[in-house]
């Protein structure tokens, strides 16, 4: 699907009885939105043909491909109509900072409309106060606290592995995506809310995770300008969850993270203990922490297995690393890798960011508050208030003059001399950003150090204790129905098979 498309429905909104009229109004209504034309000092304006869809489809289709057409036609700095959206793209990474520093770009008020779309948010929109609250928990995802939130990472890995999967003494097979969502979910969930409490726990986060990767599944509709109303069962999967995040529900689990802790004594300043909205928030927090981590997950494995000689040197650097620190492998799950020590580990550090620069297709968004001007070295552009602007990362992931053959995974791109490579170029002159996946400035992702720790984690545990190979050697293609958010899933799952190391 298109990014906000309407396009997948329409067949099933002229099903419904009485919605086929309305449908043909919402159609003209978007046909007369349709109808802008470029102002002087304005970018380029892109519209396309289809009414209210504009390009969406050309840009879903090939990505990549389509800005790079309309980078040589109309320069570094253009708007497309997409989905009802006016998206100003801003693809010359030397203008990057204009973005960032202008009061009347808002990333606020895009997050906050998203927010209530997705999540059934309502307050954040209204009160400055709370966003400015919750905003400030955000410390407890680095320093001290990242460390607390990695041995407890840890040690949710070596439950999940030392019950289900070290007893694999023969191959057994799975698919690869569901296997990292079953993983990651479950160890993410327990390292920031705790345990629920024995007996239903299992079920809970069978039933938890399986709830949550349905709702996940509908976040490009949910996004969209479509009523929830027309999107199925969302909205009853979706309330469901929120449920089981309340006050009351989390009340059950044992062992929160600091900083759930903190968001909910500040939710409780704003809200009543009982109020859903509460629930709410915290599905939010857990989205946010899962869903980009899942896809990075796969693509590193899914890498690695399709590139034995990568595993062979990653499972060196390990192996050697474990025996500069008197850590061997033996029975059980024995092993314990600080934050620090996983940041030595520069080969596993480069696989990971490589396959961030491949897989990630996020773009930077803000709304435009007012009518401005946006001014740089080469030329002013006129920016319309209602609109959006965004810097697309993928422009320079991809740039052959920034990256040699970058539609290649290579492993060791992000490695110079034993170390970790930071100086990437173009015109010759040093980037100060080559590698934005989890954009920059103020509105830079807090859990990005978090994320990265877990997907190093869990290829540390994989490496260290199973022979992994690959069973389906096709090659892959992503899903581009996030496109424009976050890390995007694979269009199909693989199969793969694992047992301990002997």
């Amino acid at each position: 699907m298109g990014l906000f498309s309407l396009e997948p429905l329409l067949p099933q909104l002229l099903s419904f009885p009485g919605l086929a009229l309305a449908a043909a109004l919402l159609l003209l209504v978007l046909c007369l939105r349709a109808g802008r034309t470029r102002r002087p000092g304005e970018p380029p304006l892109i519209k396309g043909w289809l009414p209210y869809l504009g390009e969406a489809l050309k840009l879903q289709k090939d990505p990549l491909g389509f800005m790079k057409t309309l980078q040589k036609q109309h320069g570094d700095t253009f708007t497309v109509l997409l989905g009802g959206k006016y998206i100003t793209f801003i693809l010359d990474p030397s203008q990057y900072q204009l973005v960032m520093k202008s009061p009347k770009l808002s990333f606020r008020i895009f997050t906050n409309k998203l927010l209530r779309k997705v999540f059934s948010i309502e307050k954040l929109a209204t009160n400055d106060d709370l966003n400015n609250d919750l905003h400030g928990c955000y410390h407890l995802l680095q320093g001290t606290s990242l460390d607390i939130l990695t041995e407890n990472m840890m040690q949710n890995l070596k439950q999940v592995f030392e019950l289900q999967l070290l007893k694999t003494t023969n191959w057994d097979t799975a698919y690869l995506l569901t296997f990292c969502s079953s993983v990651i979910f479950e160890v993410t969930f327990t390292t920031i809310y705790g345990q629920s409490l024995p007996g239903n726990r299992k079920k809970f986060i069978t039933e938890l995770k399986d709830d949550f990767l349905k709702f996940d599944d509908k976040f490009p509709y949910l996004i969209s300008d479509i009523p929830i109303e027309l999107l199925g069962n969302v909205k009853s999967i979706r309330k469901k969850l929120i449920k089981r995040l309340t006050s009351e529900h989390l009340a059950r689990t044992q062992g929160w993270s600091e900083v759930v802790q903190m968001r909910q004594d500040i939710l409780e300043k704003y809200y009543t203990l009982e109020d859903f909205e509460i629930g709410a928030h915290h599905l939010g927090f857990l989205w946010a922490s899962v869903t980009n981590t899942i896809p990075t997950t796969f693509w590193a494995m899914y890498y690695l297995l399709q590139h034995p000689e990568a595993m062979a040197v990653l499972r060196d650097e390990i192996d050697h690393f474990l025996q500069s620190t008197g850590q061997k492998k033996g029975s059980g799950f024995p092993i314990q890798l600080t934050r620090e020590q996983l940041d030595s580990l520069v080969y596993l550090e480069s696989t990971v960011l490589e396959v961030l620069r491949l897989c990630s297709f996020s773009s930077i968004m803000r709304f435009v508050q007012e009518d401005l001007t946006l001014q740089s070295e080469t030329q002013d552009y006129c920016l319309r208030k209602g609109d959006l602007v965004a810097i697309f990362p993928p422009a320079i992931h991809y740039d052959p003059e920034i990256f040699e053959a970058p539609e290649e995974f290579r492993f060791d791109r992000f490695v110079e001399d034993g170390k970790k490579k930071t100086a990437f170029f173009k015109n010759g002159k040093k980037l100060k950003y080559f590698l934005l996946p989890f954009g920059f400035g103020a509105s830079k992702c807090p859990g990005r150090f978090l994320a990265i720790v877990e997907v190093k984690q869990l290829l540390v545990v994989l490496l260290t204790y199973f022979d992994l190979e690959i069973i389906d050697a096709k090659p892959m293609e992503a899903n581009y129905s996030r496109l424009l958010f976050g890390i995007q899933h694979p269009a199909s799952d693989v199969l793969f098979r694992y047992k301990v190391r002997s």
